[in-house]
């Protein structure tokens, strides 16, 4: 008889060759004499093997115990309602809502429906506290925690996206549901690993925003399901989420700026025509940087493309904008990003505003963020860290100074300030650099609110 039987994040068949129903998902490896599959591939076999009414073994999935009562506080909205119920039809896909829409729910009412043991993927610690906190209230169980120096598995365990990454060959017989937050991280090439060493058969993907710059986010029907339930922020404005307006104020360079910026993008111009190139997206920009490797021409051309896209980014007109704003919005709470570290360094300097990138430690970030939710400290300047996975309910003003220009990192820096709050508007202040290309990126990135 046929046998399936898990090993290290692949399938092995042992007892025979795999019949046609699900030969195409096997490779001979001589090594163990025997067919192997990546994991991911055992929903479909099974399915396979079942519908051609083959008899097999299946020791592929190792769960632990799994039960607890089902919620009595859980109510959903009807657009999660709606969520659910499109992706309960094939137990995989992605749901696209904007933060603040409550994403979340809807997964916590699919693992109480389920009854089964679940790994949930998240990309920070701050949203790992979350989740635990969210499973805690509404399943009545502590989960397990994967990551930031714990690992322990429960009926349900949440994994940071490094943790389940450095240790799925392990993990990825535990569990039949996988829900992947902030799903727009898993196709990178590292993360996709995750979904194809896991054999959970049922699989869930949460995000505002699916899709990649680079392109990847084409996989994501392969690695955990299709878009089967999206809403954009705009036709929820008003009701689910707060009222919002998006104001572009515009920064004048300084002479010496202006100066420095015509000469550096002229020098890219000039070689882009010498050497017939056009930039038409972010793939035909990946060739210039593989060309600067061998070519130094194009790595001269690329730096000057670099020098004067930082001259627009902070502009030092944009400063005196932000001082503005911050005297226009003093009794209310702001979230200041910018693209780069210096950048933070410098107007929390001169602003005297708490900052927090990558590099700021564990406690003193969660402290900050405690003292700016009880209104000890109305304003907190930042680079990428607070886009996703952090919970600040009552801020209602953004103020973008710089960005890379992706409609992702737009929408979920606006989704920090969408919550609901009692009597207030929301507000995005959007600083470009006049004269600039970030002037025709604030338009583009807008698309698909």
């Amino acid at each position: 008889m046929l046998r399936l039987e898990w090993s290290a994040g692949t399938i092995l068949l042992k007892g025979g060759s795999p019949p046609p129903p699900v030969a195409a998902y096997f490779r001979y490896d001589p090594r163990v004499n025997c067919h192997r599959s990546l994991a991911i591939q055992y929903r479909w076999i099974i399915e396979g093997l079942e519908n051609a009414g083959l008899e097999y073994e299946d020791d592929v999935i190792h769960a632990p115990p799994c039960r607890f009562a089902k919620p009595r506080n859980l109510a959903l909205r009807d657009y999660q309602r709606e969520a659910l119920e499109a992706w309960w039809r094939e137990k995989r896909g992605v749901i696209v809502l904007p933060t603040g829409a409550g994403k979340t729910i809807v997964a916590v009412a699919a693992i109480a429906e389920l009854q089964a043991a679940t790994l949930v993927v998240v990309p920070t610690l701050e949203l790992m506290d979350q989740w635990e906190r969210a499973i805690k209230r509404f399943l009545g169980v502590v989960p397990g925690r994967y990551g930031g120096g714990d690992k322990e598995v429960k009926c349900v365990t949440i994994a940071t996206y490094d943790s389940a990454y450095l240790n799925i060959e392990q993990l990825g017989d535990k569990f039949m549901l996988i829900v992947f937050d902030e799903v727009h991280h898993l196709p990178s090439p590292g993360y996709r690993q995750i979904a194809e060493l896991c054999a959970a058969p049922w699989r869930m993907g949460l995000t505002a925003t699916p899709e990649r710059e680079d392109g990847l986010h084409v996989d994501l029907p392969y690695l955990v399901g299709p878009v089967v339930y999206r809403r954009y922020v705009r036709e929820m404005a008003g009701k689910w989420l707060a009222e919002f307006d998006i104001v572009r104020l515009y920064a004048n360079m300084s002479r010496e700026e202006q100066r420095e910026y015509r000469r550096l993008i002229s020098r890219y111009k000039s070689f882009l025509r010498r050497r017939g190139l056009k930039m038409r997206g972010p793939r035909d920009f990946e060739k210039l940087i593989a060309m600067s490797v061998r070519d130094v021409e194009a790595r001269e051309a690329l730096l000057a493309w670099h020098r004067a896209r930082r001259i627009a980014l902070h502009a030092a007109g944009k400063l005196d904008i932000l001082k503005e704003i911050l005297s226009r919005h003093r009794h209310d709470k702001v979230l200041i990003f910018t693209e780069h570290n210096d950048a933070v360094r410098e107007i929390s300097s001169r602003f005297l505003i708490p900052a927090i990138t990558y590099k700021t430690p564990e406690e003193e970030r969660r402290a900050i963020m405690r003292m700016f939710r009880e209104g000890k400290v109305r304003a907190i300047v930042t680079s990428k860290v607070l886009e996703e996975g952090v919970d600040v309910p009552d801020a209602n003003v953004a103020v973008v100074l710089s960005g890379t220009g992706s409609r992702r990192e737009f929408i979920q820096r606006l989704g920090r300030v969408l919550r609901p709050k009692e009597g207030k508007r929301a507000v995005l202040y959007e600083v470009v650099t006049a004269g600039t290309g970030e002037v025709r990126v604030s338009r583009r990135r807008r698309r698909g609110l």
